[in-house]
């Protein structure tokens, strides 16, 4: 129980460090776009390629983990973010901010592989584990916009860029602490004792062989519409939702909806890992069918101030109670010796492929309109819903 507490305890605080870094970046993107005067298109491309290796890297991760364990990548994961944001905080113009971004979602791609690996392998009450792992999470997440917020009423950006580099470091301190056996890693060449080909190619196509091929599909529309509607939501509340509070300070309430709306996803992750003890498959369908009518109640929402903050805090909670749906359903639909590069390939499908919900909703925004946005979302969402039904019908 004491090791379950271990890896529990390492994982929850570094994937509350891997999300308070990726959900800052939106809020320190409201005075790029002053800055560097450049269209929400453009940045929108410029913070997808971060983004994109957020994504991308999580195979390779995914590999290493299994071969190499959890801790090292984690640790290096650690490090690596606080590295990109201080290089963001010190390398002049938009230059500064891509190399940052680079470096800190190369660095971070590692983690969701390399945690949910060592969570499904090494801790007895899966579902639960991955509750609390989500919930952890989403306190980074709420921390993401809140920190910069606040940091960004006394500082300039780059300051704060630098002042949030501290967190990760002593994250990677407390991950160095911790004692812990490592579940058995896999060497990855040949087969095993059963006659089952497990090198990398071997074990991609077994994957793909299977009913991992639809969840594959769920974690794609999963990405595409995470990304796509919290990247540009606080430019959007930021145009609906002011107040003034007199101090001459530069108080931005948007930013403060924004952290809410992420929080309230705490209640959700919780939920989320309640239901992944049962049949996933169905509350997947239900969840991402929810998602879909979310986006499109933001349609009539964007004419008022508190229907807006409504409808962000309905989306901030449905948003985060399919995590842990789709997390244990790929454990249920893969095997053990598989698992990392498993997860490598949901989050190369939940944060790369993902990452392209960042530009297309930048593009949309700027050649089109914020209805027609949240009318794609509502399609994505769909799509999600509709194969994860499939799943449950069909297994």
């Amino acid at each position: 129980m004491s090791e379950d507490r271990s890896i529990i305890g390492l994982t929850a605080v570094s994937h509350a460090a891997v999300h308070t870094y990726e959900l800052s970046i939106p809020i320190l993107m409201v005075p790029w776009l002053a800055e560097f005067g450049v269209t929400r298109a453009t940045l929108g491309v410029v913070v997808g390629v971060g983004y994109a290796l957020f994504g991308l890297g999580a195979l390779p991760g995914g590999v290493l983990s299994d071969r190499l364990g959890s801790r090292p990548l984690i640790v290096g994961c650690l490090v690596g973010m606080a590295s990109g944001f201080l290089v963001m905080s010190a390398v002049p113009g938009l230059v500064g901010v891509s190399l940052g971004l680079v470096v800190w979602g190369a660095a971070a791609s590692v983690y969701h592989p390399a945690g949910l690996s060592l969570i499904s392998k090494g801790v007895e009450h899966r579902g639960r584990a991955l509750g609390y792992h989500g919930i952890a999470g989403n306190i980074g997440i709420g921390a993401g916009p809140f920190a910069p917020a606040v940091l960004l009423v006394f500082f300039d950006w780059r300051t704060a860029a630098a002042v949030l580099a501290v967190p990760a470091l002593a994250a990677a301190v407390f991950a160095l602490r911790l004692e812990f056996k490592e579940p058995v890693v896999s060497d990855g060449d040949g087969t095993d004792d059963s006659g089952i080909d497990r090198s990398f190619v071997g074990e991609s196509r077994a994957l793909f062989a299977s009913t991992f091929a639809f969840v594959f599909v769920v974690v794609i529309s999963s990405g595409l519409y995470y990304r796509g509607i919290l990247t540009f939501l606080p430019d959007i509340l930021g145009d609906v939702i002011s107040f003034d509070p007199g101090l001459g300070l530069d108080f931005e309430a948007s930013r403060y909806v924004y952290s809410a709306l992420l929080a309230v996803g705490v209640a959700g992750q919780y939920l989320g890992g309640r239901l992944a003890d049962g049949r996933t498959e169905r509350w997947m369908a239900l969840g991402y069918g929810t998602l879909g009518v979310v986006a499109l109640m933001f349609i009539p929402a964007l004419s008022s101030s508190a229907g807006l903050v409504a409808v962000s805090l309905v989306l901030g909670f449905f948003l985060f109670v399919v995590q842990p749906l789709y997390q244990n359903t790929i454990a249920r639909h893969t095997p053990e010796e598989a698992r990392g590069v498993s997860y490598g390939y949901t989050y190369l499908g939940v944060f790369g492929v993902g990452a392209l919900g960042a530009a297309v909703a930048g593009a949309i925004l700027t050649y089109s309109t914020t209805t027609v946005m949240f009318a794609v979302l509502a399609g994505i969402a769909a799509v999600g819903s509709g194969t994860a039904a499939w799943l449950h019908t069909n297994r």
